[in-house]
């Protein structure tokens, strides 16, 4: 029973490979590794404030294998930039050390950052995010801020 099996934690993830007709390679995903009928994944569904929303219903994996397939990643939310880093091999923008960001994907797992800025109604967060390369995210640290409501993965 894959329930008795090491899995790993619940979380955004990107698909490495198929799930059936259901999931494609090279998707994100929030994994829960408990639930009913079992472990599985959702898709998301929509993006509210840049931050994905989740299918109600998930899939089913078929085994810890395929579990251990996903790569996990950093979850959405508010970063500080640690290191100075270029969004990618075109050098399109430097992402200059302590810069407010927020840390989103698209569909297909792809890391995309926010930059808030002040306006004369308070912080704003644009809609449209920049791309960077996977690797730069390590350059990311994440900020500690007061939680609502859970908003990090689907219903249980």
């Amino acid at each position: 029973m894959i329930r008795d099996m090491a899995l790993p934690p619940c979380g955004l993830y990107r698909t490495t490979r198929d799930l059936e007709q259901h999931v494609p390679a090279g998707r994100l995903v929030y994994f829960h590794n408990h639930g009913n009928p079992g472990p599985g994944v959702y898709l998301p569904s929509s993006w509210t404030l840049n931050r994905a929303q989740w299918h109600e219903r998930g899939h089913t994996i078929p085994s810890p294998e395929w579990a251990a397939s996903l790569v996990p990643l950093p979850l959405e939310g508010l970063y500080r930039v640690r290191d100075a880093f270029v969004c990618c091999e075109k050098r399109c923008r430097t992402y200059e050390p302590d810069l407010l960001v927020q840390l989103g994907y698209n569909a297909e797992a792809e890391p995309l950052l926010f930059l808030p800025e002040w306006t004369s109604s308070g912080l704003a967060i644009p809609e449209m995010g920049a791309p960077i390369d996977a690797d730069r995210v390590a350059c990311l640290v994440p900020l500690k801020v007061t939680a609502g409501e859970p908003v990090d993965g689907p219903p249980h």
